[in-house]
């Protein structure tokens, strides 16, 4: 599938099903069909390894936001010892803007649980954490709900399918954190400890939890592999953006028509999105920036909208990142100071306060930008928060540090004007 024809996609993450989320429903829809051949078809599924090579074939770059190849990293796993091996899928979806996951727990958590299943085959996992935000406590409840059918059904638990191949899930509540979406602050939380990231090396797969071998994947990356699974991974990598192919959950929000989540092939125009998908601009207004991939990604201006397509090379290109792909469109009327302040101040207030660099630049970064928005900042102030975030990239324990620098060095760069016309001219005082 080109990128051109997503007009006629059908979707296959949240096909629309009556039901779905009853697991006699999902099995007369061919669910579970592919764990059963995984487990079974010993003529194409030789061994566990021969379904991560699938995967990784497929190429399903990672849909929490790094962009990484799935199967690659399944392969980072070293080989079994006897001892308890784990996957912990991360359905923390803390980031603002992004709201895809529950799309899934909601619709279709079979779909999910069998990719995780299959996951755990392919890597020899003994136990399977699926972490969940604790602000979700409704998707909370329907995936317990759908995690105890699945054992009931036998798709999860002992000899599965009648197979040699056991394995447990359990979910897991966080407790109103930003910082549990970081991988390995996520493995301390299910551990029952602060959340607090880890320094790497080691990684998790060579010790994660517990101080065992454990691969995180993110719910809808996990989704996806029952799919390639099913249609090989030719089938998956045909779809949408070359480098970046499959099907995409897209959540929009701001100021459209029709805010939504949206499956379509990955590489879908921007711009379409916005006027074809999400029903175009909320009263006629015109469009004035996007953040195309919740708020750490760095906003484009509308006039750098031309061309660029839902997909990791064409936003790079252009200047930001995929991301989450939970794009947040803003009008002519939105106050771009305003906007950079809240993002600053959910930054500062969800930094864990671990590192130095992240506990004290975003709060500069958040008491400049306040002094900017009510109207005392000077000039100065703009190159002095450029210099903040310069002190913070690149020199903490986690990427939070970054996420917050990337807005406020991006949109002061793009929308200096507006800044400037909030600031004093800055006066110095003569000695």
């Amino acid at each position: 599938m080109s990128q051109s024809d997503w007009r006629t996609y059908k979707p296959v993450l949240i096909p629309p099903v009556d039901n779905l989320h009853e697991i006699e429903v999902y099995r007369k829809q061919g669910g579970y069909e592919a764990l059963k051949s995984v487990l079974t078809d010993k003529k194409r599924w030789a061994d566990p390894k021969s379904v991560v090579d699938e995967v990784k074939a497929a190429n399903i770059r990672g849909r929490g936001g790094a962009g990484f190849n799935a199967g690659l990293k399944w392969s980072f796993m070293p080989p079994a010892d006897g001892g308890p091996r784990y996957l912990a899928c991360n359905g923390d979806e803390s980031e603002p803007g992004t709201f895809k996951d529950r799309k899934i727990f909601e619709y279709n958590p079979h779909l999910f649980i069998e990719g995780a299943v299959i996951a755990a085959y392919a890597m020899e996992i003994t136990t399977i954490y699926v972490y969940i935000r604790g602000e979700y406590r409704p998707f909370i409840e329907m995936m317990r709900k759908a995690v105890q059918d699945a054992y009931k059904n036998g798709m999860l638990g002992k000899n599965i399918l009648k197979s040699n191949f056991s394995v447990d899930m359990v979910v897991a509540s966080g407790a109103g954190a930003y910082i549990c979406g970081e991988e390995t602050s996520m493995l301390e939380s299910i551990e029952g400890k602060r959340g607090y990231p880890r320094v790497k090396p080691p990684f998790p797969a060579q010790k994660g939890l517990w101080g065992r071998p454990t691969t995180i994947n993110n719910i809808e990356t996990l989704s996806c592999v029952p799919l390639v699974i099913r249609n090989g991974a030719d089938w998956f990598s045909s779809i949408g953006a070359k480098n970046h192919p499959g099907p995409l959950l897209y959540g929009i929000s701001g100021h459209v028509n029709r805010p939504g989540v949206y499956e379509l092939p990955s590489g879908v125009p921007v711009l379409e999105l916005i006027e074809e998908v999400a029903g175009g601009m909320r009263n006629g207004k015109k469009l004035k920036a996007i953040i195309p991939g919740g708020s750490s990604t760095p906003i484009l201006r509308a006039d750098q909208l031309d061309g660029v397509t839902m997909d990791s090379d064409s936003l790079r290109t252009a200047g930001s990142m995929l991301g989450t792909s939970g794009m947040v469109v803003m009008d002519e009327d939105t106050d771009i100071v305003e906007v950079l302040w809240r993002i600053s101040h959910f930054y500062h207030h969800e930094s864990c306060g671990q590192c130095t660099p992240c506990r004290d630049g975003t709060g500069w970064l958040e008491k400049i930008l306040l002094k900017i928005r009510n109207g005392d900042g000077e000039t100065r102030d703009l190159d002095l928060l450029l210099d903040v975030t310069t002190q913070m990239e690149g020199r903490t324990i986690c990427a939070l540090a970054d996420a917050a620098a990337w807005p406020v060095r991006y949109t002061i760069t793009r929308f200096r004007d507006e800044f400037e016309a909030r600031c004093k001219k800055s006066v110095h005082a003569l000695v």
